[in-house]
């Protein structure tokens, strides 16, 4: 599905269809600039200052949404999208991995610094979430174990995801673990994360992939 482009006065909106999990943050905020459901034009970015749209790109959790400032307006090619001072993994409750880093995907660089990926191992649209896991009924906390850890002398930097063949996330780079309600669990500069949906240790892979016959790219 192609990236959806609407330009406006001093803002232009990209929206990636195949990104977006629904989590309703942008119609829910700013229903004035999303407006679904409708024939025709549905994104809107002149209903807002431009400082609103780059806060609601930023609060986009899967990335679908990225904003850069136009020529005519102050601050040119600004976008929602600056690397984070902290890389950071969300366990979502019943849900998705929430990543916000300098992501390379594959070896990709990904246009966002966030991506909510699957984990629950039911999405046709992996390694990223397409929503699957609310109908596949799925069940994970999202409160893992704090585990002890030691502080990352650097806590940001280039993070790279590499979905192993019918395996988990082989995530590398200085990454900080985060439950859903905000506390951190881990700190580590490599770990394997569970996307077959049916480790015994969540979010961590402790392959049951293998037992389960999960096959995924």
């Amino acid at each position: 599905m192609s990236i959806e482009t609407v330009v406006g006065r001093e803002a232009t909106i990209h929206f990636d269809a195949s990104k977006c999990i629904h989590s309703r943050n942008c119609v829910l905020s700013h229903p004035d600039v999303f407006v679904p459901n409708v024939q025709g034009e549905w994104i809107h970015p002149d209903a807002q200052p431009v400082e609103e749209l780059m806060h609601l790109g930023k609060s986009c959790p899967s990335g679908a949404i990225r904003v850069v400032r136009n020529a005519a307006g102050a601050g040119v090619g600004a976008n929602s999208d600056g690397a984070p001072l902290v890389n950071t993994v969300r366990v979502r409750e019943n849900g998705p991995l929430a990543i916000e880093a300098e992501l390379q995907i594959r070896g990709t660089p990904q246009t966002s610094p966030r991506a909510t990926l699957c984990r629950c191992g039911q999405s046709k649209n992996k390694p990223f979430c397409d929503g699957a896991h609310a109908v596949a009924g799925f069940v994970a906390s999202g409160e893992p174990v704090t585990v002890q850890f030691e502080a990352l002398a650097v806590r940001n930097g280039t993070l790279n995801v590499q979905p192993l063949p019918n395996g988990p996330l082989m995530v590398k780079g200085n990454l900080e673990v985060v439950s859903g309600t905000g506390r951190t669990c881990n700190k580590v500069s490599e770990t394997y994360l569970c996307r077959c949906g049916h480790s015994k240790n969540k979010p961590y892979c402790d392959g049951s992939h293998n037992s389960a016959g999960f096959i995924a790219e």
